[in-house]
Protein backbone atom coordinates (compact mmCIF):
# COMPACT_ATOMS: atom_id res chain seq x y z
CA UNK A 1 0.00 0.00 0.00
CA UNK A 2 1.27 3.64 -0.81
CA UNK A 3 2.60 5.18 2.79
CA UNK A 4 0.84 8.33 2.21
CA UNK A 5 -2.96 6.36 1.92
CA UNK A 6 -1.49 3.83 4.76
CA UNK A 7 -0.83 6.23 6.87
CA UNK A 8 -4.08 8.12 6.86
CA UNK A 9 -5.96 4.69 7.31
CA UNK A 10 -4.12 4.29 10.88
CA UNK A 11 -5.75 7.11 12.38
CA UNK A 12 -9.37 6.31 11.17
CA UNK A 13 -11.27 3.45 12.18
CA UNK A 14 -13.85 2.72 8.74
CA UNK A 15 -10.51 2.31 6.81
CA UNK A 16 -12.83 1.06 3.72
CA UNK A 17 -15.25 4.08 3.95
CA UNK A 18 -11.36 6.29 3.63
CA UNK A 19 -9.61 4.21 1.49
CA UNK A 20 -12.87 4.49 -1.03
CA UNK A 21 -12.91 8.23 -0.98
CA UNK A 22 -9.09 8.84 -1.55
CA UNK A 23 -9.37 6.23 -4.75
CA UNK A 24 -12.76 8.02 -5.96
CA UNK A 25 -10.81 11.50 -5.96
CA UNK A 26 -7.79 10.37 -7.95
CA UNK A 27 -7.53 11.11 -11.77
CA UNK A 28 -7.58 7.74 -14.14
CA UNK A 29 -4.21 7.41 -15.35
CA UNK A 30 -4.11 7.56 -19.06
CA UNK A 31 -5.29 4.71 -21.47
CA UNK A 32 -2.61 2.05 -22.43
CA UNK A 33 -3.37 1.58 -26.10
CA UNK A 34 -1.51 -1.96 -25.64
CA UNK A 35 -4.43 -3.26 -23.39
CA UNK A 36 -6.36 -2.29 -26.56
CA UNK A 37 -4.55 -3.96 -28.86
CA UNK A 38 -4.22 -7.15 -26.70
CA UNK A 39 -7.97 -7.49 -27.31
CA UNK A 40 -7.49 -7.42 -31.17
CA UNK A 41 -7.46 -4.75 -33.87
CA UNK A 42 -10.97 -2.74 -34.88
CA UNK A 43 -13.39 -3.32 -36.84
CA UNK A 44 -12.58 -1.06 -39.19
CA UNK A 45 -9.18 -2.47 -39.64
CA UNK A 46 -11.18 -5.78 -40.40
CA UNK A 47 -12.92 -4.10 -43.29
CA UNK A 48 -11.82 -1.64 -47.03
CA UNK A 49 -14.19 1.58 -47.51
CA UNK A 50 -16.35 0.51 -50.53
CA UNK A 51 -16.38 -3.50 -49.69
CA UNK A 52 -19.82 -5.17 -51.41
CA UNK A 53 -21.77 -6.81 -47.94
CA UNK A 54 -22.30 -10.01 -48.86
CA UNK A 55 -26.17 -10.61 -48.92
CA UNK A 56 -25.54 -14.36 -49.02
CA UNK A 57 -24.58 -14.74 -45.64
CA UNK A 58 -26.70 -17.07 -43.09
CA UNK A 59 -27.65 -13.71 -41.30
CA UNK A 60 -28.74 -11.70 -44.11
CA UNK A 61 -30.48 -14.71 -45.27
CA UNK A 62 -32.19 -15.12 -41.87
CA UNK A 63 -32.87 -11.08 -41.71
CA UNK A 64 -34.46 -11.33 -44.93
CA UNK A 65 -36.73 -13.67 -44.38
CA UNK A 66 -38.07 -12.08 -40.71
CA UNK A 67 -38.71 -9.27 -42.89
CA UNK A 68 -40.79 -11.19 -45.55
CA UNK A 69 -43.08 -12.72 -43.14
CA UNK A 70 -43.21 -10.20 -39.73
CA UNK A 71 -43.27 -7.14 -41.91
CA UNK A 72 -44.77 -8.40 -45.39
CA UNK A 73 -41.71 -7.08 -47.48
CA UNK A 74 -41.65 -8.44 -50.99
CA UNK A 75 -38.27 -10.31 -52.41
CA UNK A 76 -38.63 -7.28 -54.83
CA UNK A 77 -38.58 -4.92 -52.54
CA UNK A 78 -35.44 -6.41 -50.65
CA UNK A 79 -33.72 -6.76 -53.91
CA UNK A 80 -34.28 -2.70 -54.57
CA UNK A 81 -33.38 -2.19 -50.99
CA UNK A 82 -30.20 -4.06 -50.34
CA UNK A 83 -28.50 -4.74 -54.00
CA UNK A 84 -25.19 -3.06 -54.24
CA UNK A 85 -24.85 -2.34 -50.34
CA UNK A 86 -21.16 -1.41 -49.23
CA UNK A 87 -19.44 -0.90 -46.50
CA UNK A 88 -18.73 2.69 -44.75
CA UNK A 89 -15.44 2.41 -42.71
CA UNK A 90 -15.77 5.50 -42.13
CA UNK A 91 -18.74 4.67 -39.99
CA UNK A 92 -16.68 2.29 -38.04
CA UNK A 93 -14.04 4.41 -37.27
CA UNK A 94 -16.04 6.83 -35.68
CA UNK A 95 -17.93 4.67 -33.59
CA UNK A 96 -14.93 4.30 -31.54
CA UNK A 97 -13.98 7.85 -31.23
CA UNK A 98 -17.52 8.79 -29.70
CA UNK A 99 -17.43 12.48 -28.12
CA UNK A 100 -19.05 11.50 -24.93
CA UNK A 101 -15.67 9.94 -24.12
CA UNK A 102 -13.93 13.17 -23.43
CA UNK A 103 -13.62 14.34 -20.42
CA UNK A 104 -15.94 16.87 -19.39
CA UNK A 105 -13.91 20.08 -19.44
CA UNK A 106 -13.28 19.30 -23.22
CA UNK A 107 -17.01 17.70 -23.94
CA UNK A 108 -19.00 20.34 -22.75
CA UNK A 109 -17.22 23.33 -24.51
CA UNK A 110 -18.17 21.94 -27.90
CA UNK A 111 -21.49 22.69 -26.96
CA UNK A 112 -21.87 25.75 -24.89
CA UNK A 113 -20.71 28.21 -27.73
CA UNK A 114 -21.90 31.85 -27.70
CA UNK A 115 -23.88 31.02 -31.10
CA UNK A 116 -25.21 27.88 -29.36
CA UNK A 117 -26.53 30.13 -26.63
CA UNK A 118 -27.74 33.27 -28.61
CA UNK A 119 -29.26 31.07 -31.30
CA UNK A 120 -31.31 29.13 -28.41
CA UNK A 121 -32.69 32.43 -26.70
CA UNK A 122 -34.00 33.07 -30.06
CA UNK A 123 -35.60 29.75 -30.63
CA UNK A 124 -37.36 29.97 -27.24
CA UNK A 125 -38.86 33.30 -27.99
CA UNK A 126 -39.37 32.09 -31.64
CA UNK A 127 -41.71 29.39 -30.55
CA UNK A 128 -42.87 30.61 -27.73
CA UNK A 129 -46.85 29.91 -28.43
CA UNK A 130 -45.79 26.23 -29.33
CA UNK A 131 -44.12 25.61 -26.40
CA UNK A 132 -46.28 26.95 -24.10
CA UNK A 133 -48.60 24.57 -26.24
CA UNK A 134 -46.38 21.50 -25.18
CA UNK A 135 -45.46 22.02 -21.82
CA UNK A 136 -49.13 22.42 -20.98
CA UNK A 137 -50.37 19.19 -22.69
CA UNK A 138 -46.93 16.91 -22.32
CA UNK A 139 -45.37 18.48 -19.35
CA UNK A 140 -41.69 18.83 -20.50
CA UNK A 141 -39.53 22.40 -19.44
CA UNK A 142 -39.12 24.29 -22.88
CA UNK A 143 -35.38 25.21 -22.09
CA UNK A 144 -34.56 21.24 -22.20
CA UNK A 145 -36.58 20.57 -25.32
CA UNK A 146 -34.47 23.45 -27.22
CA UNK A 147 -31.47 22.74 -25.70
CA UNK A 148 -31.81 19.02 -26.87
CA UNK A 149 -32.37 20.01 -30.23
CA UNK A 150 -29.39 22.48 -30.01
CA UNK A 151 -27.05 19.74 -29.29
CA UNK A 152 -28.35 17.13 -31.28
CA UNK A 153 -28.55 19.35 -34.70
CA UNK A 154 -27.67 22.55 -33.99
CA UNK A 155 -31.69 23.38 -34.16
CA UNK A 156 -32.13 21.36 -37.22
CA UNK A 157 -29.14 22.65 -39.66
CA UNK A 158 -26.89 19.64 -38.82
CA UNK A 159 -28.51 16.44 -39.41
CA UNK A 160 -26.21 14.34 -40.59
CA UNK A 161 -24.26 13.45 -44.02
CA UNK A 162 -24.28 9.48 -43.62
CA UNK A 163 -26.59 7.78 -45.76
CA UNK A 164 -28.47 5.89 -43.07
CA UNK A 165 -29.50 2.09 -45.20
CA UNK A 166 -25.65 2.18 -45.78
CA UNK A 167 -24.63 2.72 -41.48
CA UNK A 168 -27.36 0.58 -40.78
CA UNK A 169 -26.34 -2.44 -42.91
CA UNK A 170 -22.02 -1.70 -42.00
CA UNK A 171 -23.06 -1.68 -38.34
CA UNK A 172 -25.19 -4.79 -38.60
CA UNK A 173 -22.53 -6.41 -40.85
CA UNK A 174 -18.78 -5.63 -40.14
CA UNK A 175 -19.20 -4.18 -36.05
CA UNK A 176 -19.48 -7.21 -34.29
CA UNK A 177 -19.71 -5.74 -30.98
CA UNK A 178 -23.11 -4.15 -31.04
CA UNK A 179 -24.42 -6.35 -34.47
CA UNK A 180 -27.60 -8.09 -32.59
CA UNK A 181 -28.61 -4.09 -31.98
CA UNK A 182 -27.87 -2.43 -35.19
CA UNK A 183 -30.01 -5.36 -36.92
CA UNK A 184 -32.81 -4.53 -34.53
CA UNK A 185 -32.56 -0.67 -35.49
CA UNK A 186 -32.14 -1.86 -39.05
CA UNK A 187 -35.87 -3.60 -39.01
CA UNK A 188 -37.45 -0.89 -37.04
CA UNK A 189 -35.44 1.64 -40.12
CA UNK A 190 -37.26 -0.15 -42.59
CA UNK A 191 -40.68 -0.79 -40.98
CA UNK A 192 -40.67 3.22 -40.42
CA UNK A 193 -40.36 3.89 -43.74
CA UNK A 194 -42.26 1.64 -45.01
CA UNK A 195 -44.87 2.64 -42.29
CA UNK A 196 -44.27 6.54 -43.58
CA UNK A 197 -43.96 5.92 -47.43
CA UNK A 198 -40.39 6.82 -47.54
CA UNK A 199 -37.42 5.75 -49.94
CA UNK A 200 -34.68 3.72 -46.93
CA UNK A 201 -32.52 4.94 -49.74
CA UNK A 202 -32.64 8.44 -49.61
CA UNK A 203 -32.56 9.55 -45.66
CA UNK A 204 -29.49 11.25 -44.42
CA UNK A 205 -28.20 11.10 -40.66
CA UNK A 206 -25.38 10.47 -38.21
CA UNK A 207 -22.69 7.80 -38.53
CA UNK A 208 -24.50 5.32 -35.53
CA UNK A 209 -27.63 5.60 -37.53
CA UNK A 210 -29.61 8.61 -36.18
CA UNK A 211 -31.74 11.32 -38.51
CA UNK A 212 -33.68 13.90 -38.62
CA UNK A 213 -33.84 16.81 -36.21
CA UNK A 214 -34.24 15.01 -33.22
CA UNK A 215 -31.67 12.25 -34.22
CA UNK A 216 -33.17 9.69 -32.73
CA UNK A 217 -32.05 6.20 -33.74
CA UNK A 218 -35.38 3.96 -35.80
CA UNK A 219 -36.38 2.10 -32.71
CA UNK A 220 -36.54 5.42 -30.79
CA UNK A 221 -38.70 7.20 -33.49
CA UNK A 222 -41.08 4.22 -33.49
CA UNK A 223 -41.32 4.55 -29.91
CA UNK A 224 -42.01 8.20 -29.30
CA UNK A 225 -42.46 10.32 -32.48
CA UNK A 226 -45.28 12.35 -32.42
CA UNK A 227 -47.33 14.75 -35.07
CA UNK A 228 -48.16 17.75 -33.02
CA UNK A 229 -48.95 19.61 -36.39
CA UNK A 230 -52.38 18.53 -36.75
CA UNK A 231 -51.25 16.13 -39.74
CA UNK A 232 -51.27 13.02 -37.97
CA UNK A 233 -47.71 12.43 -39.89
CA UNK A 234 -44.79 12.44 -37.23
CA UNK A 235 -42.22 14.42 -39.48
CA UNK A 236 -38.90 14.83 -37.26
CA UNK A 237 -36.88 16.36 -40.63
CA UNK A 238 -39.35 18.94 -41.19
CA UNK A 239 -41.99 19.91 -38.97
CA UNK A 240 -40.89 21.66 -35.61
CA UNK A 241 -43.79 20.95 -33.65
CA UNK A 242 -43.50 17.54 -34.24
CA UNK A 243 -39.51 17.72 -33.52
CA UNK A 244 -40.02 19.56 -30.39
CA UNK A 245 -42.86 17.59 -29.19
CA UNK A 246 -41.39 14.32 -30.03
CA UNK A 247 -38.52 15.82 -28.19
CA UNK A 248 -40.32 16.63 -25.05
CA UNK A 249 -42.90 13.39 -25.65
CA UNK A 250 -39.64 11.07 -24.98
CA UNK A 251 -38.25 12.54 -21.95
CA UNK A 252 -42.16 12.20 -20.47
CA UNK A 253 -41.95 8.71 -21.19
CA UNK A 254 -39.23 8.62 -18.73
CA UNK A 255 -41.34 10.17 -16.32
CA UNK A 256 -40.24 13.79 -16.77
CA UNK A 257 -41.94 16.22 -13.68
CA UNK A 258 -42.13 19.62 -14.80
CA UNK A 259 -40.42 22.71 -13.45
CA UNK A 260 -38.37 19.78 -10.85
CA UNK A 261 -34.85 20.12 -10.05
CA UNK A 262 -32.58 18.68 -12.24
CA UNK A 263 -29.46 18.64 -10.27
CA UNK A 264 -27.65 19.83 -7.39
CA UNK A 265 -24.01 20.67 -6.35
CA UNK A 266 -22.10 18.35 -4.17
CA UNK A 267 -18.68 19.80 -3.88
CA UNK A 268 -15.58 18.16 -5.03
CA UNK A 269 -15.47 15.23 -2.05
CA UNK A 270 -17.78 12.59 -1.41
CA UNK A 271 -18.14 12.14 2.05
CA UNK A 272 -20.23 8.95 2.45
CA UNK A 273 -19.50 5.61 1.46
CA UNK A 274 -22.93 5.09 -0.19
CA UNK A 275 -22.43 8.15 -2.16
CA UNK A 276 -19.72 6.92 -3.32
CA UNK A 277 -20.81 3.07 -4.26
CA UNK A 278 -23.76 5.05 -5.78
CA UNK A 279 -21.36 7.21 -8.63
CA UNK A 280 -19.15 4.05 -8.96
CA UNK A 281 -22.20 2.14 -10.43
CA UNK A 282 -22.37 5.01 -13.72
CA UNK A 283 -25.25 5.67 -14.86
CA UNK A 284 -27.72 3.19 -12.80
CA UNK A 285 -25.92 3.88 -9.60
CA UNK A 286 -28.91 5.05 -6.78
CA UNK A 287 -28.84 6.39 -3.39
CA UNK A 288 -31.89 8.01 -1.23
CA UNK A 289 -32.48 11.84 -1.81
CA UNK A 290 -32.32 12.22 1.68
CA UNK A 291 -28.83 10.35 2.56
CA UNK A 292 -27.71 12.68 0.14
CA UNK A 293 -29.26 15.63 2.31
CA UNK A 294 -28.35 14.71 5.44
CA UNK A 295 -24.37 13.10 4.40
CA UNK A 296 -23.98 16.08 1.34
CA UNK A 297 -25.14 18.71 1.19
CA UNK A 298 -28.34 19.91 3.28
CA UNK A 299 -29.35 22.95 0.88
CA UNK A 300 -30.39 20.50 -1.56
CA UNK A 301 -34.23 20.27 -2.47
CA UNK A 302 -36.15 17.42 -2.44
CA UNK A 303 -36.80 15.01 -5.17
CA UNK A 304 -39.97 13.99 -6.72
CA UNK A 305 -42.13 11.35 -5.01
CA UNK A 306 -39.17 10.93 -2.90
CA UNK A 307 -36.72 8.87 -6.15
CA UNK A 308 -33.34 8.40 -5.62
CA UNK A 309 -30.75 10.15 -7.04
CA UNK A 310 -27.53 9.87 -9.04
CA UNK A 311 -24.31 10.68 -7.97
CA UNK A 312 -22.35 12.28 -10.95
CA UNK A 313 -18.16 13.37 -11.15
CA UNK A 314 -17.74 15.87 -13.76
CA UNK A 315 -14.07 15.84 -14.95
CA UNK A 316 -12.13 19.73 -14.55
CA UNK A 317 -9.09 21.37 -16.26
CA UNK A 318 -6.22 19.73 -14.86
CA UNK A 319 -3.66 21.36 -12.70
CA UNK A 320 -6.39 22.45 -10.15
CA UNK A 321 -6.94 21.27 -6.49
CA UNK A 322 -9.49 18.52 -7.79
CA UNK A 323 -10.06 16.34 -10.42
CA UNK A 324 -13.71 16.32 -9.85
CA UNK A 325 -17.20 18.43 -9.83
CA UNK A 326 -19.54 16.21 -7.97
CA UNK A 327 -23.31 16.56 -8.57
CA UNK A 328 -26.51 14.57 -7.73
CA UNK A 329 -28.58 13.81 -10.98
CA UNK A 330 -32.62 14.27 -9.96
CA UNK A 331 -35.06 11.81 -11.60
CA UNK A 332 -35.39 14.79 -14.98
CA UNK A 333 -31.40 14.72 -15.00
CA UNK A 334 -31.58 10.35 -15.21
CA UNK A 335 -34.57 11.07 -18.29
CA UNK A 336 -31.77 12.54 -20.37
CA UNK A 337 -29.70 9.93 -19.70
CA UNK A 338 -32.26 7.52 -20.96
CA UNK A 339 -31.89 10.02 -24.56
CA UNK A 340 -27.88 9.55 -24.27
CA UNK A 341 -26.53 7.25 -21.51
CA UNK A 342 -23.89 9.91 -20.88
CA UNK A 343 -23.82 11.42 -17.40
CA UNK A 344 -21.71 14.61 -19.50
CA UNK A 345 -24.21 14.58 -22.16
CA UNK A 346 -26.82 14.98 -19.47
CA UNK A 347 -25.11 17.84 -17.67
CA UNK A 348 -24.31 19.47 -21.16
CA UNK A 349 -27.81 19.72 -22.43
CA UNK A 350 -28.44 20.93 -18.54
CA UNK A 351 -26.01 23.71 -18.66
CA UNK A 352 -27.19 24.78 -22.29
CA UNK A 353 -30.60 24.71 -20.55
CA UNK A 354 -29.51 27.16 -17.74
CA UNK A 355 -27.39 29.51 -20.24
CA UNK A 356 -30.38 29.70 -22.50
CA UNK A 357 -32.39 30.86 -19.75
CA UNK A 358 -30.48 33.31 -18.98
CA UNK A 359 -28.41 31.59 -16.04
CA UNK A 360 -24.60 32.19 -15.64
CA UNK A 361 -23.27 28.72 -16.05
CA UNK A 362 -19.77 28.19 -14.08
CA UNK A 363 -17.93 25.21 -13.97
Amino acid sequence: MHPSISAVLKHFPDKMLILSILLSQMVCLPFNNSIAQAKGSRAADQVKDGQPINLQQKKYQQLFAELKSKHQFTNQELQSIFYGQKISRRVLVLMDKQWEAKPYYKYAPLFLTKKNIAIGKKKLVEYRELLDKIEKKIGVDREVIIAIWGIETRYGTHQGKFNVLRTLNTLFDAYPRRSKFFRKQLIHFLVLCKENNVDPRTIQGSYAGAFGQTQFIPSSFRAYAVSFDGDEKRDVWHSIPDVLASIANYLKHFHWTLQAPLYAELGSTLKDRQLIAAKLKGRKGRVAWTIVRDRQNPAIPPSPQNRPLSIVGLELQPGGQYPLRYIAGYPNFQAITEWNHSNRYAMAVIELAEAIKGKKVGR
